[in-house]
């Protein structure tokens, strides 16, 4: 089960450089349900991911890279592409910090995963935090690869 709360983020912390970068591409063989191929780095998955908006059924399973080569190439809509900062939030807590390239280049978003519903609807987010977007499926990545119209912040 993926239980996050998900937010649009105006200004970045400056140090990024100080935390884990993944470099993440992926995209969409379905979205209704969704399944997803993505590389992390050296690391490709599979995924599927139940209808739901902050909590959610999700199933990863492991590719090889020539896997996720034969499988990318079928992707539908735009592939999505951004680095991914890891930021220690508390000890039980990781900021997931998306900063989007190419077609989504300037769209930031910070998502915080939790072990139950209960401390996701209790949670605070940091003061740099922009506006709650966990109910909308508009920031879902699945609806970003279909070119939904969203308006692209400023380039950073």
């Amino acid at each position: 089960m993926e239980i996050e709360r998900k937010y649009l983020i105006d200004q970045i912390p400056v140090n990024l450089n100080d935390y884990t970068c993944l470099l993440i591409e992926q995209g969409y063989l379905n979205t209704a349900p969704v399944v997803r191929v993505r590389r992390q780095n050296d690391d490709f998955y599979l995924t599927y991911k139940s209808g739901g908006l902050m909590a959610r059924e999700e199933y990863n399973l492991p590719l090889n890279a020539e896997a996720y080569s034969h499988l990318i190439q079928k992707a539908d809509g735009i592939i999505i592409r951004k680095r991914r900062y890891l930021i220690p939030l508390t000890k039980k807590l990781t900021i997931e910090l998306d900063v989007f390239e190419g077609a989504y280049e300037g769209l930031i978003l910070a998502e915080v995963e939790f072990e139950s519903v209960e401390d996701a609807d209790a949670f605070t987010p940091p003061e740099w935090f922009g506006e709650d977007v966990t109910y909308s499926t508009k920031y879902h990545n699945s609806t970003l690869s279909k070119g939904n119209g969203i308006q692209q912040a400023s380039p950073l």
